[in-house]
């Protein structure tokens, strides 16, 4: 592994998760799977259920993450029951916003081609033969991609190495008494202890309970999490009342000697003595909870699991039990606030026990009603100042939207139904990660159900959104036909309206702006009738956009104002972005430049905090134009690279706005006239290497992070006063990759001592005290020499 040299913060973080527990111990593994992972690209780490696979890896992925230019990245799928649904999860973790109609796998493959990333594929041991197939696949695919899963099993894949994930190291009870501080260094006494502390803060290790410790974690085998699991008793048991109730456990279900116990059968006796110490009403909501696919929050719990013994005021103070005797974990959400979540292991466990119970069907019925009347309402308050709140919470609540969609397309009896809520989740197929899912589950049910009814209608014109989005336009447009029959024959003015209005766009696409005019025009008079804001605002941001192609200025900023009159009567703001954006196209091409900075910049924040790429790229597109024109090349250069790295993320370029393309072609010809070939390649390729987040600070002339880290002398800060020798900025590389002193030695063939004292110097040098700052050093130094050529440019530049 090579250090990290030039990457973006978005790259450097990739998508791994802050630990909420302290990690303990594994040590040696976690150097052994550092080793593998530099000679091999598929390292599994295997083992049963609770004994750490995911902990140790997310470790490992963090010490290595600067290793890695382009992030390191986890995929969760213990919550992915469909096995089709594998590629997209993994882009979906990846960030990949592509909108083509390019299967996932090829989307993959040209995502990651020339990358060099780690992903982390967690829980693969349900999909093991699809995993090893597409881990295989882009391992071929992308030579600096490497992946480290965890799975009960091995992949069986080329190249694999597998390493079986062992229990915690144990102390022994026979032979001579160890003291307190020895027994501190077996790391399954060290977790009992860290995780006691965390309910009981009194807790210590003593003369006098350090043998019944022991015992306790004797009998767990040093699994991780039973002595979690249990170490959470000792909020109402002595220590010695843990051992005994351990003991009693096992003693029942293994009738044999302990030395022949498999170590799942243990975990599993574990959990049924958490299961036997919740009362029958935590253990029905224990149950219950289990159809939750990535979390829940209270107000779902108490939805969908109160009925049949458990009151809807009782499933609040329920959860605070199962909370209590950590079975659920409790997650604090920056958007959504408090949610809550099962350990994989824990929810299978519910699962079993609700399917012995016959109330499996029952719960999944009511869970699917849940979501699809949620994305029902989402859709209604769509237009309204409570769309963010709204898109964030689809968002969260993705992965159980995705299990109700597979229950109502598994029921002949509900296909309509899930037509019907994948057409309410229109906006957050388009506003987030998900485009190609979408059209996915459209395509899905269109296919299930082919009555010409309004669910029908609605689907396809939906659906033809998505594809011109994709640049699709054939089927876009064959789906609109029978959209349109289907309208009219019910004469349903809604259907007819949206029709009218993609087809407007396909019309706008191919530069027939005239009969583009005609069809929004239809579409704003048909909508407007039937009292659909929604629909009011899509047809007058793009008859704005029309006339403003055709030269008729007036009329275009009419339309714009009449749509922002709209929005703000509703309190809305992501049509509001849209129609700025129009606006700002408008203003530039009469030549008020500022004023189309100040809208475009205006909508550029919004979809910002939308998370947005479709919006970010068409209002950078416009900013770039501008800069052109004002012969602001350096910058126009830069915010070209910047789109030609975001439009190839998402798959095409100006999605939707086809009819813009030749502003950009014009703005990239006077852009290379002015600069030259050399010097536009150049400032090109520096924005090209933005990440996502500086690219929009770059846009909005905010200053960005790795500027502003410089600018107060913090790591990131340029040290010309304490340079390094060669030597020591070789180690202090060496210490950017993760490497251990002992390793570093061994690397340059020098003693360890030696290479303590050279870190010990450049420590001093750079007026750090840990060697995590050295590795933030050496990626800033690497990125501040990447970027040289734009400190010489002069102030009105304005390149940063």
């Amino acid at each position: 592994m090579t250090s990290v040299t030039g990457t973006s913060k978005r790259q450097q973080t990739g998508s791994l998760p802050a630990e909420v527990t302290s990690f303990v111990g594994r040590r040696h593994e976690v150097a052994e799977v550092k080793q593998l992972l530099s000679g091999s690209r598929a390292v599994t780490l295997t083992g049963m259920g609770g004994v750490g696979k995911t902990r140790l890896a997310l470790r490992v992925a963090n010490e290595v993450r600067r290793a890695f230019r382009d992030g390191v990245w986890l995929v969760e799928l213990a919550a992915l029951e469909s096995p089709d649904l594998l590629g997209q999860a993994v882009a979906e973790a990846l960030e990949i916003r592509d909108h083509s109609v390019d299967p996932v796998l090829q989307i993959l493959i040209e995502h990651l081609r020339d990358k060099q990333a780690l992903i982390v594929l967690d829980n693969c041991e349900h999909l093991v033969e699809e995993s090893a197939i597409l881990a295989e696949t882009l391992l071929r695919s992308a030579p600096e991609l490497r992946i480290l899963a965890t799975s009960r099993q091995a992949l069986g894949i080329a190249g694999e190495q597998a390493l079986p994930v062992p229990t915690l190291a144990l102390p022994d009870l026979e032979g001579a008494r160890p003291s307190v501080e020895s027994l501190m260094q077996f790391d399954a006494v060290r977790l009992f202890t860290e995780r006691a502390k965390a309910v009981l803060p009194t807790f210590a290790i003593t003369e006098d309970n350090q043998s019944l410790v022991t015992r306790i974690c004797r009998r767990l085998d040093g699994l991780p999490l039973g002595i979690e699991l249990a170490a959470v008793r000792l909020r109402a048991l002595s220590v010695q009342q843990l051992l005994d109730r351990l003991d009693d456990r096992f003693r029942l279900l293994t009738a044999g000697s302990r030395a022949t116990l498999p170590r799942h059968q243990t975990l599993r006796a574990l959990i049924d003595w958490s299961y036997g110490l919740c009362s029958d009403k935590e253990r029905l909501l224990w149950e219950r909870v289990s159809v939750f696919a990535g979390g829940l929050d209270l107000d779902a719990a108490e939805a969908v699991c109160s009925v049949d013994g458990i009151d809807h005021d009782e499933v609040v103070d329920l959860v605070i039990g199962l909370v209590d005797k950590s079975v659920l974990i409790r997650e604090e959400h920056r958007v959504g606030g408090v949610r809550y979540r099962l350990l994989e292991t824990i929810r299978q466990y519910g699962r079993d026990c609700l399917v012995a119970s016959g109330q499996e069907a029952a719960m999944k019925a009511r869970h699917r009603d849940y979501y699809r009347d949620l994305a029902a309402q989402a859709r209604q308050e769509l237009f309204g100042p409570s769309q963010v709140d709204w898109f964030n919470r689809l968002q969260l609540e993705h992965a159980n939207l995705r299990a109700a969609l597979e229950h109502c397309f598994s029921e002949p009896s509900e296909v309509r139904s899930g037509l019907t809520m994948a057409t309410d989740m229109l906006y957050h197929w388009i506003t987030s990660y998900y485009l190609g899912e979408g059209r996915r589950w459209l395509d899905r049910g269109l296919a299930a159900d082919t009555d010409p009814t309004r669910a029908r209608a609605q689907a396809l014109w939906a659906n033809s959104w998505l594809a011109i989005i994709q640049a699709d336009i054939t089927a876009a447009t064959t789906m609109l036909d029978e959209s349109r029959r289907i309208g009219e024959q019910l004469e349903d003015d809604s259907v007819r309206g949206y029709v009218s209005l993609y087809c407007g766009m396909i019309a706008m696409y191919g530069g027939d702006a005239e009969s583009a005019i005609k069809l929004y025009e239809e579409a704003l008079s048909r909508l407007r009738a039937v009292g659909d804001p929604v629909g009011m605002a899509l047809a007058l941001i793009r008859l704005s956009l029309a006339h403003s192609y055709l030269g008729d200025s007036a009329l275009a900023i009419s339309l714009g104002d009449d749509c922002l009159a709209v929005c703000d009567s509703y309190g809305e703001g992501w049509h509001k972005a849209y129609t700025m954006m129009a606006l700002g196209v408008e203003v530039w091409r009469q030549g008020a430049a500022e004023r189309a900075i100040d809208l475009e910049k205006q909508s550029l924040a919004v979809n910002r905090s939308l998370d947005d790429p479709l919006g970010v790229g068409v209002n950078l597109e416009v900013l770039a134009w501008v800069a052109a024109t004002q012969g602001n090349f350096r910058r126009a250069a830069r915010l070209l690279g910047i789109l030609e790295t975001l439009w190839r993320s998402i798959g095409a370029p100006l999605s939707g706005y086809g009819h813009l393309v030749q502003y950009h072609d014009e703005c990239e010809l006077r852009t290379r006239t002015a600069l030259g070939e050399s010097t536009f390649n150049t400032v090109f390729r520096q924005g090209a290497r933005l990440s996502y987040d500086d690219a929009i600070a770059f846009g909005l002339h905010e200053e960005m992070p790795g500027e502003a880290q410089a600018a107060r002398g913090g790591p990131g800060a340029r040290k010309d006063a304490a340079p390094l020798t060669r030597r020591e900025t070789e180690i202090a590389g060496l210490v950017a990759q993760g490497m251990s002193n002992k390793e570093i030695a061994a690397a340059l063939v020098i003693a360890q001592r030696t290479a303590e004292g050279h870190i010990e110097h450049i420590l001093n040098k750079l007026g750090f005290n840990s060697r995590a700052q050295i590795a933030v050093w050496v990626g800033e130094q690497a990125r501040a020499v990447d970027d040289e050529p734009a400190s010489h440019q002069t102030p009105g530049d304005s390149g940063a």
